[in-house]
Formats: structure tokens, sequence, C-alpha cells
């Protein structure tokens, strides 16, 4: 099974680093939605893994399924339209498909947590902060009032927020875009889990904030031990944060590895195209961006053959007639599905 995206740099042979314990194993995960167009696979065969206190990112535009396949996870696909078609989630050992109602919702917050994109959205704008962190304490934990009082407080001092006793008797409209992102992150924390999912966590903030985000939510699971999946389309802020990642296309997972060498050396087109249409501080300044070319696709019609071939631009006859599986490429623990990696691999060098 070599061509599995879970296969990290710490599994190859001659690290030494000895055994990582695995805290999320996804298998083949298979999530659709029955819709009037047809079967949209939104999810469409991933499989990775996330070692604990590790940091993956999960990168791709929009529609690729990087939000379905982090709330099948969870077990968040409203139903109907969307269900799990396939595959397998297992987190420390249990398989979360194969739970019940009540032991996923036991999960959920406890033991995986998850900042979701827009926090005005996911506040409930009628109950104060202090309800909203409390009621999360009190019903996983069963901490009295008082006691989920002093760790709601305590929780919005450790995110960076002044007065946390203040802030708790306050509502979400109080609080500013950034702020409210640190309510989230406390919230995502109160019951000490094992991994955290944040959903773009900045995409409603300016840079400013979303710099302040980051290194919130990596200091903090450095210093917690938390594993992290932050999910989002931009390359350019997962390349201080991430250990791994994964870069998504039409449901499937097309390239994995170390994040170090995902920017040194691309092996897939759809992972340079991302990476070229970044600006670079580094690079003589140019009048025009290379964005990437083209529409992502329809996910209720893909046909044969590789589905970003329509976009690439080193596509050959195979790739539109056969669909190429993640194989490893370049460095150990580097993988990507292309027939033409070793023609990608070092473009983006040759174009600097």
């Amino acid at each position: 099974m070599v061509a599995r995206a879970r296969r990290g740099a710490a599994d190859e042979p001659g690290h030494g680093w000895g055994t990582v314990a695995k805290l999320l194993e996804i298998d083949g995960l298979r999530t659709q939605f029955l819709t009037s167009a047809g079967v949209i696979k939104a999810v469409d065969g991933i499989s990775y893994d996330v070692n604990e206190g590790e940091t993956i990112a999960i990168v791709g535009e929009s529609g690729c399924g990087k939000s379905i396949s982090a709330l099948s996870i969870l077990r968040l696909i409203p139903n109907p339209p969307g269900r799990i078609v396939g595959g397998s989630i297992r987190f420390r050992g249990r398989d979360l498909l194969q739970l019940s109602e009540e032991e996923i919702r036991n999960v959920r917050g406890r033991d995986i947590a998850m900042v979701f994109q827009e926090p005005m959205t996911s506040l409930n704008p009628v109950l104060t902060v202090g309800r909203q962190l409390t009621e999360t304490l009190q019903q996983h934990l069963n901490m009295t009032r008082e006691q989920a009082n002093a760790r709601a407080a305590e929780l919005l001092g450790m995110v960076g927020i002044a007065e946390p006793e203040r802030r708790l008797k306050q509502y979400p409209h109080h609080f500013s875009g950034g702020m409210r992102q640190r309510v989230m992150i406390a919230m995502a924390l109160c019951c000490d889990p094992k991994l955290i999912i944040a959903d773009e966590p900045t995409t409603a903030l300016d840079v400013t904030i979303q710099a302040q985000i980051l290194e919130l939510m990596k200091d903090l699971t450095r210093r917690l031990g938390v594993a992290l999946i932050v999910i989002t389309h931009n390359l350019g802020i997962v390349a201080r944060y991430a250990d791994r990642v994964n870069v998504m296309y039409a449901g499937k997972i097309i390239e994995s590895g170390p994040a170090a060498e995902i920017y040194r050396d691309p092996q897939h087109p759809y992972t340079l195209a991302l990476l070229r249409s970044v600006p670079r501080m580094d690079q003589p300044r140019r009048a025009r961006l290379d964005p990437v070319r083209g529409q992502p696709p329809d996910l209720s019609r893909l046909g044969d053959g590789c589905a970003f071939a329509p976009r690439c631009g080193f596509a050959v006859a195979r790739c539109s007639r056969e669909t190429p599986q993640l194989a490893p490429a370049g460095a150990p623990g580097h993988i990507a599905a292309c027939w033409e990696s070793e023609r990608v691999s070092g473009a983006l060098k040759r174009a600097s």
C-alpha cells in the first residue's frame, strides 16, 4: 500500500524516529450527495492519517472536498442529501462510522473539536459567550456552574482575550472578527481534545489577524500536545505551520508529503499551479500572477482519466484515458497521482 497518503516521512526506514502513535486513520473515505443533477462524489476514496501532536494541512480550491472530508470525520454530513458510503475513520482504534449517535456525540467536542470557517455564524447570537463555553464543559465534563465559569475564563485568557470574566457576560456581536475566532478556539480547547479540525479558520479575517490566529493555534497545539488538521485553499499560509500537506482536487488527494518537500519540489501540476499563483517576496516584481487556468470540474460528471487534465500544461494522451493513483514521487514520504510527475519535478526551481 505504498500509494496511501498516510505514508509519512516518519514511516520510512532510516529516519531513526521510532514508532509514531497514529491518532486518526482515514481509509478509503467516500462521501456522496444525491442531487437533481446526479450523484456528487464530494470525497472519493481518500486515505491519510494524523499522528499525535502533528499538524496536517489539507489544501485545495473551493469545492474540492476539503470541508466535506472534515465534516465526515465527525459525521456531520446532512442526510439527506449527503451520506458516507464507504471507508473507515479510526480514532484511537475506534471506527467512528460504526458508533451510535449517542457515542459519536460524546466524541464531538470531547475528543475531536472543530473550529468552523465563520465565527459569527458558528456562535449563537442570543447566548452569551460564557454560556456557550460553559455548556460544553457541563455537558462533557460534568462540571458545576462555578467550575465551568472558572474554566471558561481561564480559556479566554489562554487565547489572549483580556478581562475574561467581564467578556464571559458579553454576546458575540460585542467581539471583533478576530476575537470571535479566538472564542471559537477557546471552545475547541474546552475539553482538552486530542484533535482539533480548523476549517479555513482565517478566511474572514485580514492578513494581520490571520497571522495572529495561526500563530496562536500552532503555539497552543504545541504546548498542549494536540494534533491539528488545518483546512485551507491557500498554500502560502501553511508553509510555516504544517508538518505534512495533503493536496485535494475533485474529491481526491492528488499529492501528499512533508510540507517542506511539497514546497521545495512539487510533483503534481495542480500543486505547482497553486504555488505559482501565490505572490512571493523573494522574486522580482511581475506585472501579473500566474493563476490556475480554467475551472474546477463538475463532480457529477467526472469521466475517465485525471480530473485535472483539461487544465494541465503537462497533460499527455494517457492522462485523459487512465486515472493515475498515488505513488512514491521525489523524497521518502512524498507521493503524487500523476503520470508526468518526473516532468513536473523541479519546474518551480526552473521558473524561479
